[in-house]
């Protein structure tokens, strides 16, 4: 790992928390004690979550946590940085460490889930025929970065995968499913509720792209792009051995793999985009965004009307000669 002063955790266990809201309670103030600064959900169902802070604060995080037996076998996967990759400290009470939205068949990971495959064995797996390989997260995740062949469901919330998959089944049946996702927490619910619905053969990435990623023999090969991550880096490199660009500039489709938010508020869809494409276009993703009243970027600029026209007209001149 690199020699840096700072690390940041990703890590979950699915087991059960009793009391979910004074275990969140007494969570934030013990990671507020160390010095951490992160995102953590808790709920009957287990914990999430993602935090940084220094060598000595992560390694005083981690061994509270390995004290406590329900998650003493818990996998960590730790990243080098420069700094904080949060800027404050959250710890929540939910319903689901992450929200699949089945209700009553809610799916229990330490009692159905896919086949658990090291890297390696992820690696030799999506080369062999007859295998599917299924993106479980959302679309701006795999835009920015995926496995070779792998298929995009097209949802925006991991919640709207079910639905998806039972809307185009007929691509899957009879095939050998893997599926994959960050850290490895969506997978063990989907790839359970892909065996309760009669899957046969159902493998997932154990840990994740994450630790696909820092594995010494397959040194992330087969994956393009980068990874997403909820944090403020936003991208994290995946493939040692070399990086192919997948994601297009939203706005003329050149290679990209630069995130930002829509100006719109009440869009605030993430797009790809270079930094003189974001001015140009005033970070907004369509012509209804950039004439919203609200407009982030043009109140952060403090652009007149006139400079709002003008962008406009440069636009527009763009469109034409495209056309032409």
């Amino acid at each position: 790992m690199e020699n840096k002063a700072y690390q940041v955790l990703l890590y979950y266990k699915y087991v059960l928390i009793d009391e979910p809201v004074l275990f969140a309670q007494n969570h934030l103030a013990a990671c507020k004690e160390i010095g951490l600064l992160g995102r953590i959900l808790v709920s009957h169902e287990g914990i999430n979550g993602t935090v940084s802070g220094t060598l000595e604060q992560t390694q005083a995080y981690m061994d509270m946590m390995k004290s406590d037996e329900r998650f003493a076998d818990m996998m960590w996967k730790i990243d080098a940085a420069d700094g904080h990759a949060f800027k404050k400290m959250h710890v929540r009470a939910k319903n689901e460490v992450v929200h699949l939205g089945l209700g009553e068949d809610d799916i229990n990971p330490n009692e159905i889930t896919g086949q658990y495959l090291t890297p390696t064995e992820f690696y030799e797996k999506m080369q062999q025929d007859d295998t599917i390989v299924i993106d479980a997260r959302n679309d701006y995740e795999f835009d920015l970065g995926h496995f070779r062949g792998a298929v995009r469901p097209d949802i925006k919330n991991f919640r709207d995968l079910p639905a998806w998959m039972r809307e185009n089944k007929e691509q899957f049946e009879g095939k050998k499913i893997l599926t994959y996702c960050t850290g490895g927490i969506r997978c063990e619910k989907f790839s359970g509720w892909l065996v309760k619905e009669g899957y046969e053969d159902v493998g997932q990435l154990h840990g994740g792209i994450h630790n696909y990623g820092t594995d010494p023999e397959v040194k992330g090969q087969l994956w393009d792009g980068q990874m997403y991550v909820f944090d403020q880096r936003i991208a994290v490199p995946i493939n040692k051995v070399e990086h192919v660009i997948v994601g297009k500039d939203h706005f003329d489709g050149t290679p990209c793999e630069r995130y930002v938010n829509c100006a719109n508020p009440e869009c605030n869809d993430k797009i790809l985009c270079s930094e003189e494409n974001e001015h140009l276009y005033m970070r907004s993703c369509s012509d209804e965004c950039r004439t919203h009243p609200r407009n982030r970027y043009i109140l952060e600029h403090g652009l007149s009307e006139e400079e709002v026209l003008e962008r406009f007209d440069t636009i527009n001149e763009m469109k034409t000669n495209v056309i032409a």
